[in-house]
């Protein structure tokens, strides 16, 4: 047996549903046995090959001919006509009727706001995991991330946060336009349980919770070292916490098989070995070219059509828009604050910087910075949701009675997304900081 064909064989290993399977069960989840009542026979076709007639639209019993995907259920879309690939493991398509949302139920973790999805019932032994794993794929949803960078560029070191964008921009694009292009479908449930469904309508392979989880700690530590003082230590045991936590917890909740999360974690590897040397180049390019908010908008919009372009409809694209309009916002702010003086980097002759003593004022000013600033964030956002959905919609004739189907169009998604996050990230990089000069807590 050649090379090639031992690694095939290993990448097929890696890909079973069983192990993640296996893996649920050692950490405390079980499925409720009333699961398998009405049919004994789902762990059989969980196991069937990958299959079936890509013309369907969606999976019914009996709908197509032939032997359904692993995961095949009344959820169940394949990729579009002529596009090749693999179904997908939830309405991967433009849904017909996605009717009214079914009540939350005991148990879910979080449900799909536009399939109205929800995660599955089990049985759960080990809540302090199940609580830990939790934590860590959080680590990788809009919830951190609206937190997170704000906090670095408002209280710790604007340099370092905008930058930390400027690779998390890269990396999750590069990772959700290859989810769209490989379309590998999510691991199949049975005999995987899925506790969490808000981005199953997404494609598998890679994970981009893993590469978010992989590029942001070894991101965080490269800008920081040497320019703030700490010991090295601190960042190598970051590093592998950090990574496996996020990893792991994707494997927990049935959203990854192994090699989704070894693929992402290698991409991950490859994308900073050949973009973070140029990371200087571009936040420089940003702040100081007279003409960087024209590009910039630019081109993070021509980057998103051509996302739109790779795949029919699913939650992973509003997602590429979400992120490249808050890089396109985040990076205009950013020129604009430069070139009015409100948000001075460090000379370099200031460094390595050392971190200041924790006083009550300090630590009083980095409270009211972080409630002030997400507060005017979040009402940009819930402003801008308002505006451009029905906007869109309007302009482009599209029914706004059910905002869930309406979103499903490109010409609604990708404005309100782009628009709507551009603007929360320019509010990040100069609206927010702006204020604070002006109440003077900056």
């Amino acid at each position: 047996m050649s090379l090639g064909q031992r690694l095939a064989q290993l990448a097929g290993r890696l890909r079973e549903p069983q192990k993640v399977a296996h893996f649920q069960r050692l950490c405390g989840v079980e499925v409720p046995r009333t699961r398998y009542a009405a049919d004994p026979r789902e762990d059989e076709k969980a196991e069937a090959p990958l299959s079936g007639d890509s013309r369907c639209r969606e999976r019914h019993p009996g709908a197509c001919e032939g032997p359904q995907p692993p995961g095949s259920d009344r959820n169940q879309c394949p990729a579009k006509p002529g596009g090749g690939g693999t179904p997908n493991g939830v309405r991967n398509g433009l849904a017909t009727d996605l009717g009214p949302a079914p009540p939350r139920r005991a148990g879910t973790l979080r449900r799909n706001s536009l399939t109205g999805e929800e995660g599955e019932l089990a049985h759960v032994s080990n809540w302090p995991l199940y609580y830990l794993f939790c934590f860590g794929t959080e680590l990788g949803n809009e919830l951190f991330y609206i937190l997170f960078f704000p906090f670095w560029i408002w209280n710790l070191d604007a340099l370092v946060g905008r930058r930390l964008v400027v690779i998390w921009v890269l990396v999750m694009y590069l990772g959700q336009c290859t989810k769209d292009i490989i379309r590998w479908p999510r691991p199949a449930s049975p005999p995987v349980v899925k506790l969490e469904v808000f981005y199953n309508s997404e494609y598998s392979m890679p994970s981009t919770h893993a590469m978010a989880g992989t590029a942001i700690p070894i991101s965080m530590i490269l800008l920081t070292y040497g320019r703030w003082q700490y010991p090295l230590i601190y960042g190598l045991i970051l590093i592998p916490c950090w990574c496996s936590l996020v990893c792991l917890s994707r494997i927990y909740m049935g959203m990854h098989s192994i090699l989704d999360i070894i693929a992402g974690f290698l991409y991950t590897i490859l994308i900073l070995a050949v973009f973070y040397p140029f990371v200087d180049l571009i936040d420089n390019f940003n702040q100081t070219h007279k003409y960087a908010p024209l590009i910039i908008i630019g081109l993070h919009l021509a980057l998103g059509i051509f996302s739109f372009t790779l795949d029919t409809w699913s939650t992973s694209r509003g997602d590429t828009a979400e992120i490249l309009g808050s890089g396109a916002g985040i990076a205009c702010g950013s020129h604009v604050t430069y070139n009015m003086g409100l948000m001075l980097d460090p000379s370099v002759d200031m460094l390595p910087l050392v971190r200041p003593p924790i006083t009550v004022t300090l630590f009083g000013k980095a409270i009211m910075r972080i409630l002030i600033g997400m507060v005017f964030v979040l009402i940009v956002r819930n402003i801008m949701k308002k505006i451009t959905i029905p906007l869109a919609c309007k302009i482009f004739s599209i029914p706004c009675d059910d905002i869930r189907k309406a979103r499903q169009h490109m010409e609604v998604e990708l404005p309100y997304r782009y628009i709507t996050y551009g603007m929360v990230g320019f509010s990040i990089t100069f609206l927010v900081p702006y204020i604070f000069c002006f109440i003077g807590i900056s």
